[in-house]
């Protein structure tokens, strides 16, 4: 089979011939058709994500979506010629999707919505995982509630949106520029963060009172905006970026909680694994149901053109998720 493969990093991925892995106990071979690109791909590759622990050499790629080829033992509920989707490698010891074939962890896969395609559904799987793990699990968003999603015509940010509304819930997101339309588009209120203050939008959009739960995609300053904007005592920030070093008095004050997501620790750890596929059974339907689409750029990427991909992503200039079609 062919494959990408990062023998260094810092440097490009490389094609290579490989061979076809074969499903263990408990795995499913894909046969892979599209592999999502996300930024964490990128940073990957440049030696910049220690906590994704990739050992190298290594095949990358986080997303896929693909047919299933080959059931291992004790795996039940799969069978060849199933169409899959998950969030299955491209991390610690697991292969990932920017090959023909993966041997992977049944757990971690649901099957493929029926509504849309390969390159549509192998756009889902780490930014709805993300998304729904911090809506659903950690802030238990529900009918009434006011939820504001920073970056909400982002990868995880678009979800966000789209999830939070399918489960009944009145949603604010902030950007800037075309984004807005983005967010509009999407049926949430948009809300732009280079005009007016955090004490501004929380004025006009909660009467003072700060939302529900604020879902951070951003990081950084926008963290520390989350932890303003919250309710009192009942309100809820999660967060996906949580990565650096913040005042928590200003959380502290309204007596209000904060979870962070780690997405990546099914993969790494090997527990949870089940959740990841239940999310995206879960996800499927509401695909199916039309609560839910994928934002996608435009532009088709052959395997051989992941360099180009992942350039897409760095430079911002993308029209939605990046895809690269592994069956050229």
């Amino acid at each position: 089979m062919r494959a990408m493969v990062l023998q260094e990093f810092g440097s490009a991925l490389v094609l290579t011939e490989q061979e076809v892995p074969q499903a263990g106990a408990g795995e499913v071979l894909v046969r892979v058709e599209a592999s999502g690109v996300n930024p964490l791909d990128t940073k990957i590759r440049a030696g910049r994500a220690a906590h994704a622990r990739t050992a190298l050499p290594a095949v990358l790629g986080l997303d896929l979506a693909g047919v299933v080829e080959q059931v291992g033992p004790g795996v039940s509920g799969f069978a060849p010629g199933d169409e899959v989707y998950g969030l299955t490698g491209g991390v610690g010891d697991l292969q990932g999707s920017l090959a023909e074939f993966a041997a992977v962890d049944a757990r971690l896969l649901a099957r493929k919505p029926r509504s849309i395609d390969m390159r549509e559904a192998a756009a889902l799987p780490l930014v709805a995982i993300t998304a729904w793990e911090g809506l659903v699990d950690r802030a238990g968003v529900q009918p009434g509630h006011k939820v504001l999603v920073h970056g909400g015509a982002g990868g995880i940010g678009h979800v966000a949106v789209q999830l939070a509304r399918a489960r009944g819930a009145e949603v604010y997101a902030t950007g800037s520029g075309a984004s807005l339309d983005v967010i509009r588009g999407f049926g949430a209120t948009p809300i732009d963060y280079t005009v007016g203050d955090v004490e501004a939008y929380v004025a006009e959009h909660t009467g003072g009172e700060g939302f529900d739960i604020v879902f951070d995609t951003v990081g950084g300053a926008t963290l520390d905006a989350s932890f303003a904007a919250v309710r009192t005592y009942t309100g809820h920030v999660v967060s996906a970026l949580g990565w650096g070093s913040h005042s928590l008095a200003p959380l502290s004050f309204r007596g209000a909680t904060y979870s962070g997501v780690f997405t990546l620790l099914p993969m790494l750890t090997g527990h949870g694994r089940e959740h990841h596929g239940e999310i995206l059974a879960a996800v499927g339907e509401l695909v199916d149901q039309g609560l839910l689409r994928p934002r996608l750029d435009e532009k088709v990427y052959p395997l051989a053109e992941v360099a180009a991909a992942h350039a897409a992503v760095e430079s911002g200039a993308r029209g939605g998720k990046v895809v690269v079609s592994v069956r050229d």
